[in-house]
């Protein structure tokens, strides 16, 4: 049994790291609520982006000739996954989470005779990936969302997607990262950014709603190509703007209830030891006024 110094540095160390945790708790609340306002507000931008896109690719009479970032590279031998992590930890799972997505697609890519390759967004991810994968990782983009997801930074990492795409680098890009849904409450999800994906339906949604059903007729000006070729690109960046707004927005979420659940371990810890403390403090007390009254007797 610990002695009651043992006790008091022990306790006093606890109430240190329970400081600590409740500090933590407070600044991820604090950037929760501007990270989930700029996640909020961009997905209805990126979700009309793709729709739009998507209406005009259904209006295309074939992919023929259409840009690269629409049509593809022919193939889809090549792949590059993009796993959107954070560059701390202490936010529960919400690492961990992506890179077992992660890993379970590059398991069923190289089974299916696919070359992989990673681009990190993130130390964490790019920690753990290493351990399995470091010589698929290309290069790790560190400190992206320091002080939030900004468009800038996305917009950096579309150009840089693009330009690899069009350097022939890979076929496919897909992008993992968490979509936030709660402050309990984190989404692994598997967005392909280029090419674009194939729509769901031959239909937008919106456009179906406001014409009775039927498909919307436009005339656009200039062509179908010339603004596949504008858009395409911008809506890399703006999906990838999209997934690091959704994963900045997690992990503050993911840290400030990680937290919350540390400060409340550290206050039932610290319970427990005083009581130990104050169980073993009375038994020494006990045991002295028991020597105290035997030799009295003895004399």
């Amino acid at each position: 049994m610990p002695n009651l110094k043992d006790l008091r540095i022990r306790i006093a160390t606890v109430k240190s790291t329970q400081k600590i945790t409740s500090a933590m708790k407070m600044v991820a609340a604090s950037k929760l609520r501007r990270a989930q306002a700029a996640a909020e507000a961009a997905r209805p931008y990126a979700d009309r982006m793709e729709r739009m896109l998507g209406a005009l690719t259904a209006s295309l009479p074939t992919v023929e000739g259409a840009p690269a970032l629409l049509a593809g590279s022919g193939g889809d031998r090549s792949h590059l996954i993009v796993p959107i992590t954070a560059d701390r930890g202490l936010c529960g799972g919400s690492n961990s989470s992506i890179v077992r997505a992660v890993r379970r697609h590059v398991i069923a890519l190289q089974e299916s005779g696919k070359s992989v390759s990673l681009l990190c967004v993130g130390r964490k991810g790019r920690d753990a990936l290493k351990r399995d994968y470091e010589s698929l990782i290309l290069d790790t983009l560190e400190d992206v969302t320091k002080t939030g997801a900004g468009f800038e930074a996305a917009h950096d990492i579309g150009r840089r997607l693009c330009a690899m795409f069009e350097a022939g680098e890979f076929d496919v890009c897909t992008v993992f990262f968490n979509t936030f849904k709660s402050v309990i409450s984190q989404a692994v999800t598997a967005r392909q950014v280029i090419p674009l994906p194939a729509p769901e339906g031959a239909d937008d949604a919106d456009d179906a709603a406001g014409n009775g059903g039927s498909k919307a007729l436009y005339i656009l000006e200039p062509s179908e190509e010339e603004i596949l070729e504008a858009l395409l690109p911008r809506n890399v960046s703006v999906q990838m703007f999209r997934a690091l707004a959704e994963s900045y927005a997690s992990e503050q979420g993911a840290r400030m209830t990680a937290m919350d659940n540390a400060t409340r371990n550290a206050g039932e810890m610290i319970d427990d030891l005083t009581l130990t403390y104050n169980r073993t403090r009375q038994a020494a007390i006990t045991k002295e006024l028991i020597e105290i009254i035997s030799g009295a007797e003895a004399v």
